[in-house]
Order: structure tokens, then sequence, then C-alpha cells
């Protein structure tokens, strides 16, 4: 049988691979294959992404070794590693699942150009979106900046393709002196990550028991416990899908197959609630792959020259560190920090903070998730901070600011989230506990806090930042860009 490389990267799964399931279908004997290259382009691998991904390299490979076929882990040039490997091995193919970082794109072709002047039969395959980024467009073949039309033309399509399945049984691989895992030094040098263990399972088996559990549990509730941080009513699906281990396919066909055979009122309803986030994950994409430039500047051009501060390590230290005296962004700052992932009606609000009420540029916020989430998408993470400082894909975003204490009496009213992430707050009242600096001071030493001691002040008075954020931001849509400070003679 003719051998086929199976180039693996954030596709770590064998079940609906379509690379995988092409070199069985052309009777190739498939010798799977992970190539550590990081640091890759501008985006290296972070820390929290790191630690998931040496677990799930770790399940894949007892997943291959179980159907009789095993991983092949090298570290280096991606170029360099495959046609080493191929010339080895007398390999006639090379078969992988796209990526659409702009990075990935750009080292991709490079590699099919490259390995096809070796005589190499090199193919790629979209695994891992519903639809290719360059076929979901307009009618006029330009790319969509709101997300209501794409979604739209998105529900029109649906996926791109059928499920394909992996057997049981796979070929025997050639014996190939790889790398273990632990030679790609992936896990922090600190025990940070401890809490990760508890919270998650990476790996294909972790992405199905996560999605039977959507399905068991969270779907009907969905529209309305999605937004609640402090109840399980999202999928946590995030860092599944980002590293592979269950494809977008797989999920979307899933939902509208429990919302077949669950005919219960509210139920198609829920089911396009979480199609509709699924789509969420697909816009970024495709905003991601028509503007590349986007991960570092902002879509809008008028925000290119904008005004933000230059002065704010001190404030940015202590956003990272929940530290803010504002509980619902504190709270989620430490759940970011403790477990790796932020409730995403969170993320909007600790971001907000820091875009708009703390002027800290939107770039700093982003490269911090990038590093301590295991869902850390460069899409996704791109999007959603260009979303929530206002220079993104969006109607009129500008005077979008989240008030974190009407977010925290509207999402955890009980104040339960916080409670468990802020405990220096837990003895609170439900009342006071989401803006603490208004509590009575028989409050405040009733619940054992001291602002400023045992919790701090907040960092920012919100109402006064807000109404400097609008007027800078009205100013930059209206002018270009090309604005000063608030008070008319300086930068903020």
């Amino acid at each position: 049988m003719d051998i086929a490389l199976i180039w693996f990267r954030r596709d770590l799964r064998l079940e609906d691979n379509p690379a995988l399931r092409a070199a069985l279908d052309a009777g190739c004997t498939p010798v799977p294959v992970y190539i550590h290259d990081e640091p890759h382009g501008q985006w290296p691998l972070g820390a929290a992404s790191a630690w998931w991904l040496r677990h799930s390299l770790h399940a894949l490979r007892n997943s291959l070794q179980e159907r009789g076929s095993d991983l092949a882990l090298v570290k280096g040039e991606a170029l360099t590693a495959l046609s080493t490997l191929a010339k080895r091995l007398g390999a006639q193919s090379v078969y992988w699942n796209r990526s659409y970082e702009p990075d990935h794109i750009r080292r991709d072709t490079e590699i099919k150009k490259a390995l096809a002047e070796q005589g190499l039969d090199v193919q790629s395959f979209n695994g891992n979106l519903l639809r290719e980024p360059r076929a979901l467009v307009k009618s006029d073949g330009s790319p969509y900046r709101v997300f209501t039309a794409f979604w739209k033309n998105l529900q029109k399509t649906g996926a791109a393709r059928t499920l394909t399945h992996c057997p049981k049984t796979l070929p025997a691989v050639p014996e190939i002196k790889g790398l273990s895992l632990e030679q790609l030094d992936l896990l922090p040098t600190i025990p940070w990550d401890k809490a990760f263990y508890t919270h998650w399972q990476p790996g294909e088996a972790g992405a199905y028991a996560a999605f039977d559990l959507l399905c068991t549990e969270a779907l009907r509730d969905y529209p309305e416990h999605r937004d609640r941080p402090a109840l399980a009513g999202t999928s946590r699906l995030s860092p599944h899908l980002h590293f592979g281990e269950i494809s977008p396919q797989q999920v979307w066909q899933g939902v509208q197959a429990w919302a077949t055979v669950n005919p219960e009122p509210g139920v198609v309803q829920a089911a396009e609630a979480y199609s509709r986030q699924l789509a969420w994950r697909e816009f970024s994409h495709h905003l991601l792959y028509h503007y590349p430039h986007t991960a570092d500047r902002p879509l809008d051009p008028r925000f290119e020259q904008f005004p933000w501060r230059v002065d704010y390590a001190e404030d940015l230290r202590r956003w990272q560190r929940g530290q803010t005296g504002i509980p619902l962004v504190d709270a989620g700052m430490r759940q970011l920090w403790t477990t790796g992932w932020m409730h995403n009606r969170v993320r909007m609000v600790v971001a907000s903070l820091l875009t708009k009420n703390l002027f800290v540029p939107w770039q700093e916020g982003a490269r911090w998730f990038w590093d301590t989430l295991v869902d850390a998408d460069l899409a996704n993470n791109t999007m959603g901070w260009q979303w929530t400082a206002g220079c993104g894909a969006d109607a009129a975003p500008y005077f979008r600011i989240f008030n974190p204490v009407r977010q925290g009496g509207r999402f955890d009213p009980d104040g339960h989230y916080v409670r468990r992430w802020v405990p220096e707050l837990e003895k609170l009242p439900a009342k006071w506990i989401h803006n603490p600096w208004q509590a009575p001071a028989s409050v405040l030493e009733a619940a054992g806090v001291i602002l400023g001691n045992t919790y701090p002040g907040p960092i920012v008075d919100l109402s006064e930042s807000r109404a400097i954020a609008l007027q800078i931001w009205d100013q930059v849509k209206q002018q270009g860009g090309k604005v000063l400070g608030a008070d008319g003679d300086r930068s903020i």
C-alpha cells in the first residue's frame, strides 16, 4: 500500500477527519504526524493552550494506538520535517486539514508548492469550519462585515459536507523514531495549571462528553441560561472546537438532530440559539481570512490613530490579576487564571472595562487572553476584542459600554458567581455584591470587607470614564480617528 503522511494540526480527532478519511479511501496506509513548529508566526502558542495541546496529543496517540496505528511527534520547521519523513518512509502523498490563520495560510501555501515540486501528491481539506471563508460571501463576491447577513446566508447553506467516519482498525504504521510528549516541553514550569485538571478533559472523548452534557442538560434552557455565568448554561466546547477534537459539522448536525427527536416547545428555538453561536465562530474566521491585518490592527481604519493611554502598566496589571475593585470583572479574571476559561458574557464585560473605562489598547487584552485561555483561537479572540473595543465588524459599536454593576445585577443577581471567585466578598448581601464601594459602612463591616485593605476600591469611576469614552469614540467616528484626548490638548 502507498504511504500517506497525515499532518495533524488543529484537527486532533479521528472521527469526521476529512484528511484521514481521504487517505483511507485512496487505499493508502496513513501515517499520522504532529509537527511542533512553535514558535511560528506572530502568534506562537500561549501557555494555557500549550497545556491543552499536550493532553490532547496524548489522547490522540492513545486512540490511534487502540486502532493499531500510532502518532509520530516531530519538532522543527514543518516543511523540513514533512520532506524528511516522506523520503525516509517512501511516502507518495501528504494530506492535511486546512488552518485559516494568516501565518498558517502563507506557510501551508509554500509547503504545498515545495512538496509538489518534490513529486508528492499534496491534498488539503476543510475539516475545521462549516463553510470555507472564501465560499460564503455576498452575491457580489465581497466578504461580509455584518453578522446578521452572514448568519442568514449560513442558515440557508448549512454545513458544506457530510460527516466522515474512522474505522475501528487502522493499518499499522512503519516505525518512526519520534519524540516523546515530554520532549515537546508543553507543560508550564510552575504549577499554575493545577486546577485545569479538575475542569477539563482534553481529547476527543472529552469533547464527546461535553457535547453529550450540552444535549442532555444545557440545550433546553440555553437561550435563558447562556448569559448566566454562575450556571452551567453553556457548552464549554470552545477548546475542543479550537483543537479540532470535535468538528463544527458534528456539533451543528448533532444539535439539529437533537431538536428533531425532541419536539418540545422551545426546542427548535434553543437549537437555533446555539447554532447562532457556532455561526459567530464561523464569522470570526471569515473576518480574519478576508482581513488578515486585524489580528494586530483595527478593522475600522479610523481607529488606527486612536489616542489610547500610554501610562497604563499598573492598571493593566491590576486587571490581569483580578484586583480592579469591580467584583464582576475580578471574578472573571480570576476564573480565567484558575481554569483557563472565562464565561463569554464576562469576557465582554472585562474587555469593555479595559478598553472603554481604562483606555488600555485592545491588543493588550487580546495578548493576555491569548496566553491564558485554553480556547485561545486567533479569529475568535481578535473579533471579540475588536467588537468590544468598537473598532471591528459592527454597525455602531462605539456607544456600547458594558456597565459591570448593571451586568452583574442582571446576569448574576444573587452574586453566586462573584462569591465563588472573589471570596473576600462572599458575606456581602446581593444588593451590594456588585458595587461594594456604594454599600453603607455598617454593611461592609458586617461582611468583613475593608475597601483598600481586604478588597481594593474601584480602579476607575465608571460613570466619569464612560462619559469620556463616549466623547472620544464619537470623535473618532466623526473625524476619522484624528482626535485629541478628553481635555482637548492631550491624549488620554
